[in-house]
């Protein structure tokens, strides 16, 4: 008997420890949050191609990043420049941050400013830093070299050509 009365105390501890066991637990947790300063981007000179001559046959001039002219075809660059520059922008934002650049995929008309009708395309922009690297806001800002390529046509009307509306360049953080 003494066996069974042990038995039951024995049982009827192990249930007891289950009915005040723990069901439900609680921790505690911070919540915070960084906010950095916002991407921005501002122009700071226009792309300008600078003087060209064109001929009977088509041609192409090349303004790169850097400034640098080259040409195809009928073109020809002549040793008075004028204004060469391309776009240069201000990129400025959280310093160490990278940034991804959006370029122009389509051709930007220049329009003859005072022959209607006659125009140039300039299309396949280029960017340092470029477009596949992206930028890096090195002390929060950087320095952002736009150029294109100029399509002139054969026999182009000598005169100043401009665009209309400006052509967008958009910069966001990676």
């Amino acid at each position: 008997m003494k066996k069974v009365l042990s038995l039951m105390v024995i049982i009827s501890a192990i249930f007891a420890g289950k009915a005040v066991a723990q069901t439900s637990a609680t921790a505690t947790a911070n919540a915070s949050a960084t906010v950095i300063t916002p991407i921005a981007i501002v122009k700071t000179l226009d792309l300008n191609f600078g003087i060209l001559a064109s001929s009977p046959i088509p041609g192409t001039l090349k303004l790169s990043p850097a400034g640098v002219r080259t040409t195809t075809g009928g073109v020809s660059t002549l040793s008075t420049t004028g204004t060469v520059t391309p776009a240069i922008f201000s990129v400025t934002g959280e310093s160490g941050f990278t940034y991804a650049i959006t370029l122009p995929l389509i051709p930007v008309v220049l329009n003859h400013t005072t022959l209607p009708g006659a125009f140039m395309l300039a299309a396949a922009f280029t960017s340092s830093p470029s477009v596949i690297t992206g930028g890096v806001l090195t002390g929060g800002s950087q320095a952002l070299n736009v150029g294109a390529t100029l399509f002139v046509g054969p026999n182009q009307p000598s005169g100043l050509y401009t665009t209309n509306i400006p052509f967008p360049v958009t910069v966001n953080y990676n």
